[in-house]
């Protein structure tokens, strides 16, 4: 394990691996770095890149601010990259590509950006949080109410039926979902309550892009990957049939390579 100190001096943990190219990944909900989807990824990519695998903050062995603000993760991926060279090819998965994209968008030297699944309602047909979303799930977590707001972000965040979440209470990664449960907020604050595209936004990124998405995601899904693509002026979109949100690192590690060595 390597830190690098951000620009507010949080101490942003993250692991190296490969050589070639610096490349970074940037995990999205519920995701640290030693995921198995980011650990099997940068093991995948390994061979091809220098592999920077960082958790965002306030996870895994990554420091945390009294107070969030997007433009701090935006600081901590530009320290990572400035670790990295100073330059860097970036891919982020759900939450995790909107913050690269935002990134992007604000300057970082970021030479190429991949994202999977970017979780932007845009057809009506995806979830429809409650007002006041971010504002709760913060409530729910400072005050220790940890498996309320798990729930709470799945059913009303990302649609996922009652039923099934009150299941996974008693599966073994429960207590995972739990430990990162105060970052949902920090998601949540990047993506919007509303989860609505932020086409201005997107349209400031200058750099190539490709977004991907599985091809047995929600519906809404879909739609928001494709709106995603075409809100960016270099970018390309790809379905990776047989993935959902759960994406599996031997498929999706292909695509980026073609995509990052184009």
């Amino acid at each position: 394990m390597n830190t690098v100190q951000s620009a507010d001096g949080t101490a942003i943990a993250y692991d190296r691996s490969g050589e070639g190219e610096p490349l970074v990944l940037v995990g999205g909900s519920f995701s640290e770095r030693a995921h198995p989807t980011m650990t099997q990824l940068a093991e995948e990519l390994a061979p091809h890149f220098t592999v920077y695998n960082y958790d965002r903050r306030g996870r895994g062995d990554s420091a945390d601010a009294p107070e969030y603000a997007v433009e701090r993760e935006i600081e901590d991926l530009a320290a990572v990259i400035a670790e990295a060279g100073g330059s860097a090819k970036v891919f982020g998965l759900s939450a995790g590509g909107v913050l690269a994209l935002k990134a992007a968008a604000a300057g970082v030297d970021i030479t190429r950006v991949a994202v999977y699944d970017p979780p932007f309602a845009v057809d009506g047909t995806g979830p429809k949080p409650p007002a006041g979303f971010t504002e709760k799930l913060t409530e729910l977590a400072a005050s220790d109410r940890r498996g309320e707001a798990v729930e709470f972000f799945m059913t009303k965040g990302m649609g996922a039926p009652a039923e099934a979440v009150a299941g996974m209470r008693f599966a073994p990664f429960w207590a995972g979902l739990e430990a990162l449960a105060h970052t949902l907020p920090y998601d949540t604050t990047i993506t919007g309550d509303d989860f609505a595209l932020p086409t201005e936004e997107l349209s400031a990124v200058k750099v190539p892009v490709l977004v991907a998405h599985g091809g047995d995601a929600d519906p809404w899904l879909h739609a928001g990957a494709r709106a995603t693509a075409d809100a960016v002026p270099d970018a390309r979109h790809r379905t990776l049939e047989g993935q959902g949100i759960a994406v599996e690192p031997s498929v999706l590690a292909p695509v980026l390579k073609e995509f990052f060595e184009g």
